[in-house]
């Protein structure tokens, strides 16, 4: 299968470190050769990076390592294809427009009868199963609110309805999900999601796929809050929490602001 890396962080931040592990597993220390890419919000934009070919040997992952992108909300994926042709148009990250912002998902695992959920507004460019439950999802969402929430009781209703629909695409198989919008990182485990959110006093931390550590307390403030969401944890020095089946996590400024379980 395939896995996922998010970050939510409460003042622009690179993701360097975790991505140099998370890469590694592409091709490297994991079978995800079959594509990747990453996601970065930005103040007052979106940009995005994908690559049908393996992320341990791609120039443009080289690129993003020496290349330390700021960004408060971060969505990564590698691919192990088991639906859709290894191809640009199947690799994660998709992206849609919504509300006038970017909405940005990728999803780890594989769904049965995926066909038969219905698109309204949306839908897809590839053949993945991951993609037709992207639009079909954001298609619900839509449905739903029209217009964004604009209070707090909206903003909860509209969780409660993501959670909802998360459950249902669970029903259908494995369906691990990293979801945003530029305001809110949405993380819904079926099988495997981790996180760990590191703040002062920083330590130091060591990759478990690439002989790397970094003392994060000479290239923080005492201020800063940055957590990291992975299929697995990327490092084998720190407490990372697994996150249960059928919970869903909003989180905003590395901190969890809501929790949704079955």
């Amino acid at each position: 299968m395939c896995e996922l890396l998010g970050m939510s962080a409460n003042v622009p931040t690179d993701i360097c470190f975790s991505f140099t592990g998370f890469l590694h597993r592409g091709g490297g220390t994991g079978p995800h050769r079959d594509g990747w890419g990453i996601a970065f919000y930005e103040e007052g934009g979106y940009r995005d990076f994908r690559d049908p070919h393996p992320s341990v040997h791609s120039p443009i992952a080289r690129l993003i390592c020496d290349y330390p992108i700021k960004s408060k909300i971060v969505i990564s994926h590698i691919r192990q294809a088991n639906v859709g042709q290894v191809r640009l148009a199947n690799t994660h990250p998709f992206v849609r427009e919504m509300w006038g912002r970017p909405w940005c998902y990728a999803h780890n695992g594989q769904l049965t009868d995926w066909q038969s959920l219905p698109h309204s507004f949306y839908r897809p460019v590839g053949t993945t199963d991951s993609e037709h439950a992207f639009c079909w999802l954001l298609g619900e969402l839509r449905g739903a609110f029209p217009e964004p929430p604009d209070d707090d009781d909206q903003h909860h209703a509209l969780w409660r309805i993501l959670h909802g629909l998360c459950e249902r695409l669970r029903g259908l198989g494995v369906f691990n999900l990293l979801l945003a919008d530029g305001e809110y990182l949405y993380t819904f485990c079926s099988t495997k999601l981790a996180h760990i959110t590191r703040r002062a006093p920083f330590g130091r931390a060591s990759l478990s796929d690439a002989e790397l550590a970094v003392n994060f307390a000479e290239h923080t403030t005492p201020d800063d809050v940055v957590s990291v969401i992975a299929t697995e944890p990327l490092t084998d020095n720190e407490s990372w929490v697994r996150m249960v089946p059928g919970e869903l996590l909003v989180w905003q400024g590395g901190v969890i602001q809501a929790r949704f379980k079955t």
